[in-house]
């Protein structure tokens, strides 16, 4: 009996203590912008990575925006941080990472986060 009742007591909380979300991330060219550029020298450099944040809640599947909206308000964000107006930049290596959380379907929350390499051309 005493056996039964710890192994029930430690089964409750590892279920307690254990997290409720989904992580995965999308490699792949969402933006269909073509720019060729020649890199014969090394006539660049990496600034660094910029990201941008969205993210939405339901609550019994229902409210928020569509996956799309959400990823247009992340890529605009960083767009945003990167500060392509200052000089000739370009960001490059377009990474997409989505993470659910919560207690679906009674509560989800869902965000995306856009990142990419921030690059200068110099003369």
């Amino acid at each position: 009996m005493k056996k039964t009742n710890k192994f029930m007591m430690g089964l409750v909380l590892m279920a307690g203590l254990s997290s409720c979300g989904v992580n995965h991330s999308w490699i792949l060219n969402q933006n269909q912008n073509q720019t060729q550029v020649h890199l014969g020298d090394r006539n660049f450099k990496t600034l660094g990575r910029v990201q941008g944040t969205a993210e939405v809640e339901y609550a019994l599947l229902f409210g928020g925006v569509k996956k799309k909206q959400l990823y247009s308000k992340a890529y605009a964000q960083m767009l945003e941080n990167a500060g392509l107006e200052q000089g000739s930049r370009a960001v490059t290596n377009v990474i997409t990472e989505e993470h659910l959380g919560g207690a679906p379907p009674f509560y989800t929350k869902r965000t995306l986060t856009v990142s990419a390499s921030l690059v200068e051309f110099t003369d």
